[in-house]
């Protein structure tokens, strides 16, 4: 199935002259990168679109197969978004599933990018998905309570650890911030608007993607400088993946953070618009 890009819907502040993409993770939008964009230096360009089915962008009708949702289509609407913005060449911040939509863009245009900042990456192998997985999404997609719990596992560091999984209601810690408690709501309420085509379609490409093992045996071609940040209290992406990650793609280093979750763009924005900023300022080109 060819599938044509479509104009997406993105954030943008600043005005370096070398922009930086944000690709969000799944069941996301731009919105996910917003406590770190106020860290960020004017100087900075940032852009942060919202994928096919996400936030404000276009939601086709997903395909009996979710041909339409396939991280390479992702790939080709930021491609085309790039294109759009007259942007020859950039850098990457990416985080969770955005990372394995940047592995197709490396693939496709590897001349168009500079550093790639992976937090809590997706990496080429893919994740695999029992049914019972797959099944738990639908759960989440009708189960407001239960899209709050899945959601507070990807921020776990926010949260009183013992109300988590517990079967009642996620508390947030006395030490998590006003902004994070409305950031966290507002990322929440933005799952009621997300297509089928990502609920559903991205763990079937995710999983897919595990059973193919093609990208996962292409990662020697991802050649970029790129640094990973894991958190260490990371439930969603297994340590070994971004071990393999490292080991095997030229220019990688690893960064493993005490006390983060999946997703430290919102557990600590500080920390991370500092190591974003660090690596950018690096020579490494």
């Amino acid at each position: 199935m060819t599938t044509a890009p479509i104009s997406l819907h993105y954030r943008e502040q600043g005005g370096g002259t070398t922009p930086v993409l944000f690709i969000h993770g799944n069941l996301g939008c731009g919105d996910w990168v917003d406590l770190v964009a106020r860290e960020l230096p004017s100087s900075v360009r940032l852009i942060a679109p919202d994928w096919r089915g996400c936030g404000d962008s276009p939601k086709p009708e997903p395909a009996p197969d979710y041909a339409n949702y396939g991280m390479a289509v992702h790939a080709a609407d930021m491609l085309a978004l790039l294109d759009r913005l007259e942007i020859g060449r950039c850098h990457l911040f990416t985080h969770s599933t955005g990372d394995l939509i940047a592995t197709h863009m490396l693939l496709a245009e590897p001349e168009r990018f500079g550093r790639i900042f992976s937090l809590s990456p997706v990496g080429p192998m893919g994740l695999p998905f029992a049914q019972s997985q797959l099944d738990g999404f639908r759960v989440m997609r009708d189960d407001m309570d239960v899209a709050r719990m899945g959601l507070a596992t990807a921020v776990s560091s926010l949260f009183e650890p013992e109300s988590l999984g517990s079967g009642g209601q996620p508390r947030f810690r006395a030490e998590t911030s006003a902004d994070q408690r409305t950031l966290f709501e507002h990322l929440l309420g933005r799952t009621r608007v997300l297509s089928d085509g990502v609920w559903l379609g991205t763990p079937y490409h995710l999983d897919q993607t595990y059973r193919s093992g093609q990208l996962r045996r292409r990662q020697a071609e991802l050649t970029h400088p790129r640094r990973i940040v894991r958190g260490r209290e990371d439930a969603w992406i297994p340590l070994a993946d971004v071990e393999e990650m490292a080991e095997c793609m030229p220019g990688c280093e690893l960064q493993l953070i005490d006390g983060i979750g999946h997703s430290m763009n919102v557990e600590a924005p500080e920390a991370c618009a500092a190591s974003l900023l660090e690596f950018l300022t690096l020579d490494r080109d």
